[in-house]
């Protein structure tokens, strides 16, 4: 998922964090300021959904407004055996394993 606060509220008309950290008290979701910088300039790593309600009624925009799904990025489990046969079925030599010793330190070089 990719975090679209900025842009959500810049649609608002709200440029400042501030200007939407004040928004936020007004509807009793007070935010310290340390917090607003990392909503407002980097994606969060955890947000409680009521938040999420406060800033999508401040914003007047839909969860979707916020959050943009990035299905490219999720890895599947199998896909990277499938590439690896494609690799391998196609002439391309297959990743050479490298052992390690049981002690989990690696082996000198040849």
């Amino acid at each position: 998922m990719r975090w679209n606060l900025r842009l959500t509220a810049a649609h608002k008309g709200i440029w400042k964090a501030s200007e939407l950290q004040r928004s936020l008290a007004e509807h009793g979701l007070v935010i310290s300021a340390g917090k607003m910088s990392g909503l407002w300039s980097r994606q969060p790593v955890s947000l409680k959904l009521e938040d999420l309600d406060v800033i999508c009624v401040v914003l007047g925009c839909e969860i979707g407004d916020l959050l943009i799904p990035e299905p490219e990025k999720v890895s599947r489990p199998g896909r990277a055996e499938e590439t690896e046969r494609a690799a391998v079925g196609a002439g391309t030599a297959a990743p050479k394993v490298i052992p390690k010793r049981r002690d989990g330190r690696s082996l000198p070089p040849e």
